[in-house]
């Protein structure tokens, strides 16, 4: 017979240990449900996808984690407030004001001047800081309205005395990432980051501009950081002279900040979108756009305005006087040299335009009478566009003197165009030239007649050919008003070549 074990008593029958004395059952029991309690509760979680972890706002324009840089925008009466906390890192590359007042170097100058002659050991720290304490010190700016005048805008100041509004000091480094915050405090984190995604998106749009010259100040600094952070700035999109007011105000805000790199970049590229209707504000307002495009650095706009200002200089010089640097002034005087020179080589062809005989002659009235009066036509024609409209008697003590009948600005520019065009000159019809020939009863006949349109046609070839060159616009304007562009009385053939825009000296 095989013997089997048997226990003495089933565990269900063990009697149980005594509790002790410090940890009453109660408070046993009471820790297993609520240990129970909790890990249904964390599986319970884990099956709604983790709704309730909550990871602090670590994006534009508060970086909770992340962000060494606090910024706080006032308006002057204090009816509008903007917060930032950025990276010293990104302001500093973008913005070269950012990357002096954040370096070693300022901190360092203003904590010597707190330290004694006893501080040596002080000293010798603070001007060698460590990697780790730059890397958690904190900046904060703020709007400097008492040093701003009534027309300037309010620069940045560093303000390290009031205490950080995301807490702690200047110098503690960012707050450590809690993955699980308690259930009010994820309440309240959420209710902050809805508030501050709401003072971003509450700026007004661009169709309906504030009416408070402080809120579109903290507008062209909301739009600096934005570009800063690769956002798209607050700018019209649908009205070009709103959409012009807003990039000027920009530029010059980041021209400020020496950030001007950054947000011409983006200013040329917003205005661009505009197409022709850009092209043809340009055309009516040349002097501002040309200062537009300098500050932006846009090649387009800037050749574009440029154009039109050496096509009518001096006309605009007073616009620009003072207003524009020297490198800019120089080069509009160089290109209407340039173009003056150009003029007086075609003018000086023009007046020496003749026809010659089959030997190559040039014609006289005892070689080819006919074909001379062609020519005396024709340069009539030419001295009939050419000139400027007569002076009146009564002239002013300054231009009593002696005066010349020359080519004007204008008048050039019409003269040239209207040679380089194909269509029919007013002037220079079959009635024009039936008229001038009956002026001479013994010549008008129908085979004189059409000998006449026929050298007159040829004369009219060979100026088309020698304007030619000089009527080229480089414009990305249409200036030619039958297709529905614009038309122009000045040349446009002024070029900018590599080399030569001011920015790049």
């Amino acid at each position: 017979m095989v013997s089997h074990y048997r226990p003495a008593a089933s565990y269900a029958d063990l009697p149980l240990p005594a509790p002790s004395s410090s940890a009453p059952l109660s408070s046993v029991r009471a820790s297993s449900v609520t240990s129970g309690r909790s890990t249904a509760r964390r599986h319970r979680h884990g099956r709604s996808g983790g709704s309730s972890a909550y990871l602090p706002q670590n994006e534009f324009p508060v970086f909770s984690s992340t962000g060494d840089v606090e910024i706080v925008l006032t308006s002057a009466d204090g009816r509008q407030e903007k917060r930032y906390l950025l990276h010293r890192l990104i302001l500093s590359q973008c913005s070269a004001f950012f990357e002096a007042g954040t370096r070693p170097e300022w901190s360092r100058t203003r904590g010597l001047s707190t330290i004694g002659e006893g501080g040596s050991r002080a000293a010798s720290q603070e001007r060698r800081p460590s990697i780790e304490q730059q890397a958690g010190k904190r900046w904060r700016y703020t709007l400097d309205w008492q040093s701003a005048g009534t027309e300037d805008v309010p620069m940045l100041v560093q303000d390290t005395a009031p205490p950080s509004i995301f807490g702690g000091s200047e110098n503690q480094p960012p707050p450590v990432l809690r993955p699980k915050p308690t259930g009010t405090t994820a309440a309240f984190s959420r209710s902050m980051s809805n508030f501050s995604a709401l003072s971003i998106n509450s700026l007004p749009s661009a169709s309906q501009p504030p009416a408070n010259p402080d809120d579109e100040i903290l507008k062209d600094y909301d739009n600096l950081f934005r570009i800063m952070y690769q956002y798209p700035p607050s700018l019209s999109t649908t009205n070009i002279a709103t959409a012009y007011t807003e990039c000027k105000a920009l530029l010059h805000l980041a021209d400020m900040y020496d950030a001007l790199p950054i947000a011409g970049t983006r200013v040329d590229h917003h205005l661009l979108r505009f197409g022709a209707r850009l092209y043809k504000q340009i055309a009516k307002y040349p002097p501002s756009y040309l200062k537009l495009g300098y500050l932006a650095r846009s090649r387009t706009i800037f050749a574009e305005a440029l154009i039109h200002v050496v096509g009518q200089w001096p006309l605009a010089q007073s616009s620009l006087q003072n207003q524009v640097d020297t490198a800019v002034l120089d080069l509009i005087e160089d290109k209407h040299e340039d173009l003056e020179e150009a003029k007086s080589r075609v003018e000086a062809k023009l007046w020496r335009l003749s026809l010659t005989n089959p030997r190559g002659d040039r014609v006289t009235p005892a070689t080819d009478y006919l074909a001379w009066l062609a020519v005396s036509f024709f340069r009539s024609w030419i001295a009939d566009n050419a000139t400027s409209a007569p002076t009146p008697i009564l002239k002013p003590p300054s231009t009593s003197g002696p005066h010349l009948p020359t080519l004007t600005q204008g008048t050039s520019g019409r003269l040239f165009r209207t040679l380089s065009s194909s269509a029919p000159l007013p002037g220079l019809g079959r009635d024009d030239c039936k008229r001038f020939l009956k002026l001479s009863p013994d010549l008008y006949t129908r085979d004189n007649l059409r000998r006449f349109e026929r050298k007159v046609e040829e004369l009219r070839n060979l100026a088309r050919e020698i304007v030619r060159p000089i009527c080229r616009s480089f414009l990305e304007l249409d200036g030619t008003a039958g297709s529905g562009g614009v038309a122009l009385g000045y040349l446009t053939c002024t070029k900018v070549g590599d080399g030569e825009w001011p920015w790049e000296e």
